[in-house]
């Protein structure tokens, strides 16, 4: 079933940008570099069969080629290639050789893409060469949908930057002309270290810390499962926090349900560490639609009979006080930091996060479902694949009514005490979802 023969690539080519880009070499910082190892992040939307789709022009190849043509315009790094200067510092060449753009058809439906993680690994192009920044992959499926897989390498890329350019390819796709656009910044200087730099050794603990990462045995395959949480859930969910944020409070019970799941030993140490976006916590903030990677890895610190036993109040208030702590001068330390100790990236490590750590990821606010290309906004956007064990992805459930779904990836065995602790907490009921 999860064979590539599933989906069957019948087109693929360079979409360059539609008119005259900048050529130059682009500088990247050092939030960029050390996540230039990670490679690309696959996202997919789904669009259901419908009313639209028996139009002629559903998902008109042509259109979206023009539409991203004309949208790689202002986004013209995403066109460009990975190289290095003389010194070997990673740097995007910006030479308009445009983006990958694959077009596959498939006789699956979308419920057997839903139901099976390896299918959906191959909604996502396979990027050749490696210096490829962006790549594109629209398949067509049997039940009459469409998918539209994405990949951006994460040297150049952060959530916020991706969606927002698919924002624009879609807003030009379906608007034309009349398209109101968000222009991007691409003045990466402005995350450039201090010289020279200033690091507290106090904070660099906060935002940096090795992980040995583990290879699952052969029975402890990871699995991933989606639970939803509907607007009313995460309201009671968030006042039971004492009134913390979405992700507070979310990540307050999943902390707390994997520390449950995995049977800690009470006296040990777990860590939760989750991406915090600096755009707005500088001094001064980054200009509005700052291009680029925009994220600080944070980690918050507790005993685990402390998460396991303290209201989930107290739980939230921690991943708070976490967040508080990053103001402009730490912030600015971690710059200066990565830029000495990081530069060319750090390796990505395969494997599984150890047992005590914790992975918390927020898409929940990054406008995911505003992808209307004409035919309709997605079903469904999500990761096209798990990352590893012991992440978690909160994400908008699309609905437009606050509601979130939580993908959670952990061994299996560890999965289903997951789940009986969710059920457990009183927070769910019914809590797996379809994507």
């Amino acid at each position: 079933m999860g064979s590539r023969s599933a989906v069957r690539v019948v087109e693929s080519c360079l979409v360059p940008p539609s008119d005259e880009t900048p050529r130059k070499a682009l500088w990247l910082s050092a939030l960029d570099l050390v996540l230039a190892n990670r490679g690309y992040t696959p996202l997919v939307h789904v669009y259901s069969a419908g009313d639209l789709a028996a139009a002629d022009d559903f998902f008109n190849v042509a259109k979206l080629k023009k539409s991203m043509a004309k949208a790689l315009v202002p986004f013209y790094p995403l066109a460009g290639r990975l190289g290095t200067d003389s010194d070997g510092r990673i740097e995007v060449n910006c030479n308009a050789e445009g983006a990958l753009f694959v077009v596959a058809h498939s006789d699956r439906t979308v419920e057997d893409f839903s139901d099976s993680p390896e299918l959906r690994k191959l909604l996502c192009p396979r990027v050749q060469p490696s210096s490829v920044i962006l790549a594109v992959q629209v398949t067509f499926l049997g039940c009459g949908g469409a998918i539209v897989g994405t990949a951006g390498h994460h040297a150049v890329v952060d959530g916020s930057s991706m969606f927002h350019f698919i924002r624009t390819w879609a807003s030009y796709c379906r608007d034309g002309e009349r398209a109101a656009i968000e222009p991007p910044c691409h003045d990466r200087a402005l995350l450039r270290a201090r010289s020279p730099p200033v690091v507290r050794p106090e904070t660099v603990p906060m935002f940096c810390s090795r992980l040995a990462m583990h290879e699952p045995s052969g029975s402890s395959v990871v699995a991933t499962e989606v639970f939803a949480f509907s607007r009313d859930q995460l309201r009671a969910l968030k006042r039971q926090c004492g009134g913390a944020s979405t992700f507070c409070a979310v990540s307050a019970l999943v902390w707390r349900c994997v520390c449950v799941a995995r049977r800690l030993d009470p006296d040990a140490t777990t860590r939760m560490n989750f991406p915090v976006d600096v755009r707005r916590r500088l001094n001064p903030p980054l200009p509005d639609g700052y291009f680029g990677n925009g994220v600080v890895n944070v980690f918050a610190t507790a005993a685990v009979r402390d998460v396991v036993s303290e209201t989930l109040a107290s739980v939230a208030g921690r991943v708070k006080e976490t967040t508080e702590r990053f103001d402009d001068g730490v912030l600015r330390s971690a710059v200066d930091y990565f830029e000495m100790a990081e530069k060319g990236g750090r390796p990505e490590h395969s494997g599984n996060l150890p047992e005590t750590e914790l992975r918390m990821n927020s898409w929940y606010h990054l406008r995911t479902y505003e992808a209307d290309f004409g035919w309709g906004k997605p079903r469904v956007m999500t990761r096209a694949e798990a990352v590893r064990g012991g992440w978690v992805y909160l994400l908008d459930a699309g609905r437009g009514d606050g509601s979130a779904h939580v993908l959670v990836s952990l061994e299996a065995a560890t999965l289903r005490n997951f789940e009986r602790a969710i059920v457990a907490s009183g927070v769910l009921s019914g809590v797996r979802a379809r994507l």
